[in-house]
């Protein structure tokens, strides 16, 4: 029954997307000397700071030849060195009015927290991945190495950060943020995903991949192949469930139905309008009744195999920030666990 309900779920939503159109001291504006990963030509090009507390900076990546800029919310007391939290946004990237910043009121919560909150920004449509093949829309994706092999160093270097992290994603990230860990052991300590949906390897999982990385007109063939490749299976963190023993996990989902916040003027609704209302309802509410299915077959593997999570479903929810912004405060404590908090 789950298999239907997840399958009629995906095959909806895509019917109605088609419809829808120790720290160091800088100056407010200063050039860094590049803090280089290795040997391999990353660096940090520039950090910019709009106050002692909040940084952005931009890093040069060796592996897609681009700049990514990432926002830093620094922790109120830097005397000893402090863990990171990574925050990862969905299919825009953290780019535009879906973001952390904008529809959540991440930063004022996490404030007070003694973390470095670090939100990469970039990687529309990407699912974080190291694709195999350009794209003739979004280039050359290598986020995969970005966010597990050239940034972390960078990040720890420029906060004088203790080495302990934990990351957090929603929606699309909310499939990545079980990616990573399993293909960097050891580098996360704590694993936040808020509407995700981790079996990618069968056919209606890879659907809704497909689903979600055509709404930004790339092509999911780029990614991990034709329908059947091995790379969906070596890529798909259920069937890799096991590499996430260890790690502070939560998982979370709504179920579609309206809730709180489905409502004009509710917290986290993007945009304005009878429209913009209607997106989050109705595809909104198709695509959580996806998600749902998925992080309960997540939960299901994770329990078969004794790996301990803490699962949270509510009775209601579509897939938006006012759900995601709840869902990070209920996580906290999970996540703050893994990174010694």
């Amino acid at each position: 029954m789950a298999i239907t309900v997840r399958g009629a779920a995906v095959l909806l939503a895509v019917g109605v997307l088609a419809l829808l159109p120790v720290s160091k001291p800088f100056s407010s504006t200063a050039a860094a000397e590049p803090e280089t990963a290795e040997s391999d030509g990353s660096h940090i090009v520039n950090i910019h700071t709009d106050d002692v507390r909040h940084w952005v900076i931009t890093v040069y990546s060796a592996a897609m030849d681009s700049e990514f800029t990432v926002e830093v919310q620094r922790p109120s007391d830097t005397s000893v060195p402090r863990p990171v939290l990574y925050l990862l946004s969905g299919g825009s990237g953290g780019k535009g009015p879906g973001s952390w910043d904008r529809q959540t009121h991440a930063t004022d919560f996490l404030a007070d927290k003694q973390v470095n909150v670090v939100q990469p920004i970039g990687g529309a449509a990407s699912y974080y991945a190291d694709w195999r093949s350009p794209d003739p829309r979004l280039g050359v994706v290598k986020w995969k190495t970005y966010l597990t092999e050239e940034l972390p160093l960078l990040i720890d270097r420029a906060l004088g950060s203790n080495g302990r992290n934990a990351i957090a994603g929603v929606s699309m990230s909310g499939t990545s943020v079980l990616q990573l860990p399993i293909a960097r052991p050891g580098l996360y300590r704590a694993v936040a995903a808020y509407s995700g949906c981790a079996q990618i390897a069968d056919p209606l999982g890879q659907a809704y991949v497909r689903l979600t990385v055509a709404y930004s007109a790339g092509d999911a063939g780029n990614m991990y192949g034709p329908p059947g490749d091995p790379m969906w299976a070596a890529n798909d963190p259920y069937l890799h469930a096991e590499a996430l023993r260890g790690l502070d996990l939560y998982l979370s989902s709504g179920n579609g139905l309206p809730g709180p916040y489905d409502k004009s003027g509710g917290r986290g609704l993007v945009g304005a309008g009878i429209g913009a209302l209607a997106n989050q309802v109705l595809v909104g509410g198709v695509i959580e009744a996806a998600t749902d299915q998925c992080t309960r077959t997540m939960a299901a593997r994770l329990a078969e195999l004794n790996i301990p999570a803490t699962v949270n479903l509510r009775p209601y929810g579509t897939h938006s920030w006012g759900y995601w912004d709840d869902e990070l405060a209920a996580s906290w404590p999970t996540l703050a666990h893994g990174l010694g908090l």
